[in-house]
């Protein structure tokens, strides 16, 4: 899944408040103003608050709450358009799934949400029969009659046909497409007529009664359970959808644990507990890995599921803002921006006057890795002929990821070498990429393909036209600290260097359009599977998770071949084979796998950031006998 931005902007909040308080006369410096978020009359993400204030963990109106934080603004809440990661955050809270993962258990292992047991696998494990569970209701809508609807079958169905409306520009279709016997015909069929006939039926979604749908795959396929358990395959109501045909991301009408209940679009997101949710109990079991597993299990056993009324989030773009609003207590939970590490967690424990706070940290490697892209169509960077192909390899062998490491990430990250990050069944921890940092090389390279240097030092394209690495990014603190390593990096070869600058949705947007030339990207696993990762340079991906266009008929008929295997030495082979072919083309520069480093204030019982779960906010609980200063 499209992960975090590398980093971010200053929040519309924040250059209101700027701007009252200046236009006020109040006259405080930039930094008091932002160490006061929330002044000047105005209270996102609440009152600003000395250092040991009380967390207002309960709502005027008697709600546990907890506020959360997001690193980039989202996009929308339509399961089948939500690109990033921060939008199916909140997708997951509000959609039901067939399936879902348990909280605690490692590995990852996928249990029932919507289903009312694990499905019924047949036929060599093409044939998969899927009950629903009785009594899973739409919020009240009035696409409704303004009452709640029973969700059936017909919904799944329904749901998964959608992947295939281009209209709504689904980004999401992969996970299905061409895996179920007859939804690519329907969708040929309704492309050639006046439209999608959504009545008609598709002999793959066979729906054999309100509760029970049987899916028929085209194939054998590994990984379709976990396709059940993707946040993008949430079931959606037909009746919403018809009602908002073109913006159902801002009308997300779901049957799990909350709904929206307030959006200001890059500023705040309010989640409420749905009254009508069915709800369930925390019944999870110790992994036996992690002794703080033991901690979890003995404050939330037995109590109700989803127990926090309001969920608070806050896009905080900048990454000081995010972490002064975590240190004023204004956010419960923080995923530590890396610039402020070593602040944080100091000769590995945690910072003293946090640890008088009773904050406690969660570190992990993330099942993701960071890469930058060149797009494939460009007429300089992109394509397959040998000169551009030198270019490419070029500017890889140019960026030196060990100082992103240690200047830019504080240390807080490993180098990517394969396709396959660390903790994804596929992943080769022994190999190591035959593209490294030498510019000396890259530089030889260059001569080699005719990109020789004007009489300003810097080189020119064979044809004698400007050659720059024009890169794109958002407007941070951050941002800015690659953009002076790409600088150096691509100045030590003779290549110019240009920052382009826009929001991170705005990217999105334009990549799916393959309209950016070079920018960072990221991608965290759906699934821990390698498949989930080897997809992204599929040729039928473009528009959806191939963010860089890359077409190589080698690569796809590998590709091919591999998707249906299960992990082992057959497909594994083909994965190098794939590595390969990847590192033949370098239609990426692969980058950095990151570690998360989570903080938690002690009124936040029973968190723990499960490497694939999104809405982790329906299995903890906030607790105001915890709140204010730790013992």
């Amino acid at each position: 899944m499209t992960n975090w931005p590398l980093t971010s902007h200053p929040t519309a909040h924040l250059r209101r408040v700027l701007t009252s308080c200046l236009i006020g006369g109040v006259g405080l410096s930039a930094l008091a103003l932002l160490a006061s978020i929330g002044g000047c009359g105005d209270t996102a993400p609440g009152a600003a608050m000395g250092s040991n204030a009380v967390s207002p963990v309960t709502a005027a109106d008697g709600k546990k709450v907890v506020r959360l934080e997001f690193r980039a603004a989202e996009s929308g809440f339509d399961p089948a358009t939500a690109h990033d990661l921060y939008s199916s955050i909140v997708v997951d809270g509000i959609f039901d799934t067939i399936l879902t993962y348990d909280y605690l258990a490692q590995p990852a292992k996928l249990v029932p949400k919507l289903a009312s047991e694990m499905p019924l696998v047949e036929d060599g494990g093409k044939r998969w029969t899927i009950k629903l569970v009785k009594g899973a209701y739409f919020s009240p809508h009035e696409a409704f009659g303004g009452k709640k609807r029973e969700v059936t079958a017909s919904d799944v169905a329904y749901s998964f046909k959608r992947h295939f409306d281009d209209s709504i520009k689904p980004v999401w279709r992969f996970l299905i497409d061409g895996k179920i016997v007859g939804l690519n015909a329907w969708f040929d069929k309704g492309k050639k007529a006046d439209g999608l006939a959504w009545d008609e039926p598709v002999a793959g979604l066979e729906v054999l009664d309100s509760h029970t749908l049987r899916i028929t795959l085209t194939k054998p396929d590994f990984n379709f359970s976990y396709v059940l358990a993707h946040v993008a395959m949430g079931i959606v109501a037909r009746e919403v959808v018809e009602k908002y045909p073109n913006d159902v991301q801002s009308h997300p009408i779901g049957s799990s644990a909350y709904y929206l209940k307030e959006w200001s679009r890059g500023q705040k997101i309010v989640l409420e507990k749905n009254p009508y949710w069915r709800g369930g109990t925390w019944d999870f079991k110790a992994s036996g890995k992690d002794p703080y597993d033991e901690v979890i299990v003995k404050a939330m056993q037995g109590k109700p599921l989803a127990p926090i009324d309001r969920v608070e989030i806050y896009p905080i773009e900048e990454a000081q803002t995010r972490w002064l609003a975590f240190k004023n207590k204004q956010i419960d939970v923080i995923h530590i921006p890396e610039p402020f590490i070593k602040q944080a967690i100091v000769s590995g424990k945690v910072a003293p006057e946090l640890a008088a706070e009773g904050a406690r940290v969660q570190r992990l490697l993330d099942p993701e890795y960071t890469y930058n892209y060149f797009q494939w169509n460009d007429a300089v960077w992109g394509g397959s002929e040998l000169h551009k192909i030198a270019l490419r390899r070029a500017a890889a062998m140019a960026i030196n990821r060990e100082d992103e490491i240690e200047i830019i990430r504080k240390g807080n990250a490993v180098r990517a070498e394969f396709l396959v990050p660390p903790g994804v069944a596929g992943h080769k921890a022994d190999f190591v990429s035959n593209i490294t940092y030498n510019p000396v090389l890259a530089n030889a390279l260059l001569d080699k393909f005719g990109y020789k240097k004007g009489a300003d030092g810097l080189r020119m394209t064979p044809d004698g036209k400007t050659l720059t690495f024009k890169y794109t990014s958002t407007p941070t603190a951050a941002e800015r600290e690659f953009d002076e390593l790409y600088s150096k990096n691509m100045a030590a070869i003779g290549i110019r260097y240009e920052a382009e600058k826009e929001k991170f949705a705005d990217s999105i947007k334009r990549e799916k359009r393959c309209q950016i030339t070079i920018r960072g990207a990221s991608w965290i696993a759906d699934y821990l599977d390698g498949d989930n990762f080897m997809q992204l340079l599929y040729s039928k991906n473009i528009g959806e998770s191939n963010n860089g266009c890359y077409k190589s008929a080698v690569y796809d008929k590998l590709y091919e071949q591999s998707a249906v295997l299960p992990d082992g030495p057959e497909r594994d082979k083909l994965y190098i084979e794939m590595q390969k072919q990847f590192e033949a083309d370098t239609p990426w520069v692969l980058g950095v796998t990151r570690y998360r480093n989570q903080m938690i204030y002690p009124w936040v019982v029973g968190y723990k950031k499960h490497p694939v779960l999104l809405a982790d906010y329906l299995y903890f609980d906030v607790n105001m006998a915890n709140s204010g200063k730790g013992k």
